[in-house]
């Protein structure tokens, strides 16, 4: 069955008696157009089924008014909170998303670079794989000077902005709490270094031992995907460690610390009198936990929000990667039962 033809804003112009120039202007609702005239142009539009041409629009203003994202993964509830704010900021601003997941893959992070450089996005926002190295999967949007932010999972670049929060002191803040609370062999969950995140977070703690005396021990670290498998894993680790176990663990993310406590509470470990926890993101699951857990808030929708902003200012020339390198935002400690030992402080 052939395909039925394409409705021209010609068709909508004959359709209605008027001109094409009428109808073209109708569509955009320019002001020269009255009211009346407008609403019998989008319901004829309607009627007849006819559809923009974005591309020849495009082609024409040499704008999408798309911006492209790729994100490590989908499942997570900040990256779901990041997308909230993402969409919000570029709703506001009339632009729309083309979203993909790297699945923590590099090789899938370069495919999807390439696909959004060819969907010709007016921006691109990346938060990075897990084994991404190097980013020269980006240099065609640097290149062609189209604007790209790093956020979260940043990798600093001198074109380009990155929207994160201060790791290294909100780790300082986790572990400086649990110190304050008698605790002296801190075991950290951490991931793969090669992410600022978990970098930052390393040094944070590493920093907080040694400005209260206290040697790091490469025993008490513990690299993983962080995901509910490495926390249970940690906890088996724990539990083979008899008298040298820890007496605090702060985890770099608040799933890996949940399915640690539980593995360990099933053990019969006491949470916090026998080992105290803390995290990191506060997700949901911190607050379900039984103690709830310890862990630095910090805002996914704030995250999303500032990076569309920044990525809509540059388009419009309102700033640049010369003058606005790294947006750093809020984070706080939320301090909850899973740490509190001493139950004075």
């Amino acid at each position: 069955m052939p395909d039925e033809k394409e409705i021209t804003i010609y068709d909508i112009a004959k359709h209605l008696s008027i001109s094409a120039t009428t109808v073209s202007r109708g569509l955009k609702d320019h002001p020269t157009i009255n009211k009346n005239t407008r609403k019998k142009i989008v319901e004829a539009a309607k009627h007849l089924g006819y559809r923009s041409n974005t591309f020849a629009s495009s082609l024409r203003s040499k704008k999408t008014h798309t911006i492209g994202i790729i994100v490590p993964r989908l499942n997570s509830y900040f990256m779901s909170s990041v997308l909230a704010g993402m969409e919000d900021a570029a709703s506001r601003e009339n632009y729309n998303l083309i979203i993909s997941q790297s699945l923590e893959s590099s090789e899938k992070e370069i495919a999807n670079a390439h696909t959004m450089f060819n969907k010709r996005v007016d921006g691109l926002l990346a938060s990075l794989a897990y084994d991404t190295e190097n980013i020269d999967h980006f240099k065609p949007f640097f290149s062609k000077g189209i604007p790209v932010i790093f956020f979260d999972r940043i990798y600093p670049h001198s074109e380009s902005t990155s929207v994160v929060i201060d790791n290294y002191n909100a780790a300082y803040d986790v572990t400086k709490h649990l110190v304050e609370q008698g605790c002296r062999r801190i075991m950290h969950l951490g991931a793969n270094m090669l992410r600022n995140v978990y970098a930052d977070r390393l040094k944070g703690y590493k920093q907080a031992l040694r400005d209260h005396k206290i040697a790091f021990d490469e025993k008490l670290l513990f690299i993983s995907k962080l995901n509910e498998e490495a926390g249970t894993e940690a906890a088996k680790q724990i539990l083979k460690m008899g008298s040298r176990k820890p007496d605090a663990v702060f985890s770099a993310n608040d799933t890996a610390a949940v399915f640690c406590m539980i593995k360990l509470k099933e053990a019969g470990v006491r949470i916090p009198e026998d080992i105290a926890f803390a995290g990191f993101n506060n997700d949901p699951i911190s607050k379900i936990i039984e103690p709830n857990l310890t862990t630095i808030n910090y805002s996914g929708y704030d995250v999303g929000e500032a990076a569309v902003i920044s990525l809509i200012n540059h388009l419009n020339g309102i700033s640049s990667v010369k003058t606005t390198n790294t947006i750093i935002l809020r984070s706080d400690l939320i301090i909850r039962a899973s740490s509190l030992k001493n139950k004075s402080l």
